[in-house]
């Protein structure tokens, strides 16, 4: 009889075990490309490679996990169901970060500059020295940014506060330190405050400058963020400018 019974397991369980093999590899690829980037093991390109091999690899195994998955559900073999799911899963989760990242930068524009004052933007002064080997240039350029960013991110813009520009300099220097960002520069009397963030699987720096100025009875906040590297930031930026607002607001305790 287990002579007789064995070929009827014998495509689940290859089926299973190539598809677990695939969502593994594709994991491993997912892995490896950003934080082997981050450890200066290979260039950008490299990792940028590796991450479409690994989403193709989860394709597969997401495709391999079904077919084994029916194939075992079908001639009632439980444990290989199992591993077809834990495959199916883990393809689904190596093609869904690479691929949400496709669909972004398919939507947004290619850029890597953004600020809420692009007639006038809050200029880097402490960190031009940080940058001088990044390939982005520290300049600012109006005519690729401006009307991109006005029609793919038309929220951010100034803050207009109605607290002294003393509170809102001491509120944003603490959000900085909340949020993790690594200070380069406070200058009070300039009301300019300079860091940097750094992401943590690619490890890609971006720097951010606030400036803090008195107009009346309000105070002005403008941010700058800019990536270092990179043509397109699929949006980091930007929500970067967002959540910083949101904790300089609620450290100010403003609705």
């Amino acid at each position: 009889m287990p002579e007789q019974l064995a070929p009827t397991y014998t495509w689940p369980r290859r089926s299973a075990l190539v598809a677990l093999l695939a969502a593994f590899i594709a994991l491993a690829l997912l892995t490896a490309s950003g934080f082997g980037y981050r450890w200066q093991w290979w260039p950008l390109g490299t990792a940028f490679a590796m991450l479409r091999w690994g989403a193709w690899l989860g394709a597969a195994a997401m495709l391999l996990g079904l077919i084994a998955g029916g194939l075992s559900l079908r001639r009632k073999s439980g444990h290989f169901t199992a591993l077809a799911l834990i495959a199916l899963i883990g393809g689904g989760v190596a093609l869904a970060m690479p691929g949400q990242w496709l669909l972004k930068a398919r939507d947004l524009p290619r850029i890597h500059d953004i600020t809420t004052d692009p007639a006038d933007p809050p200029a880097f002064v402490a960190i031009v020295p940080l940058r001088q080997s990044a390939p982005n240039p520290v300049g600012y350029d109006y005519a690729v940014n401006a009307e991109a960013q006005r029609q793919a991110y038309p929220d951010i813009q100034t803050m207009r506060l109605p607290v002294p520009s003393d509170q809102v300099f001491a509120a944003a220097n603490l959000a900085v330190q909340q949020l993790g960002w690594q200070l380069v520069a406070a200058d009070a009397e300039d009301g300019r405050i300079e860091a940097t963030d750094t992401t943590r699987w690619f490890g890609f720096k971006d720097d951010v400058v606030v400036r803090i100025r008195a107009a009346d009875d309000q105070t002005l906040v403008d941010v700058r963020s800019k990536s270092r590297v990179g043509k397109s930031d699929v949006g980091v930026n930007a929500d970067r400018i967002r959540t910083f607002r949101k904790k300089l607001e609620k450290n100010l305790r403003l609705p």
